[in-house]
């Protein structure tokens, strides 16, 4: 499987729009910043993937995401690979067993 992370993030605050010729439009906006964060595995060849949203990248996520990626396969034995995000290499990571 192959895994990877996803950041999905928001500023609310316009730069174009529609407007007649020769005219600034005054277009009322608040700034709202707004992310989420998304840890997933995919398999290309079987159609399978795991996926789950997260509150932020670091260690402990990755660990939780391996902990439930390894229960929803807890039959499998899985070759995971991943970029080199520096989580990744942290001494603190926990491998389940059943995962290489």
């Amino acid at each position: 499987m192959y895994q990877d992370e996803a950041g999905f993030g928001r500023i609310n605050r316009p730069r174009r729009c529609w407007s007649v010729k020769g005219k600034r439009p005054i277009v009322p906006c608040h700034r709202v910043r707004e992310y989420r964060y998304c840890y997933g595995a995919v398999d290309p060849i079987g159609s399978e993937s795991f996926f789950i949203e997260a509150g932020i990248y670091n260690t402990d996520w990755m660990n939780k995401f391996l902990r439930r990626l390894s229960q929803q396969y807890k039959d499998d034995y899985l070759i995971l690979i991943m970029d080199n995000a520096v989580w990744h290499k942290s001494k603190t990571l926990e491998i389940p067993e059943n995962i290489e």
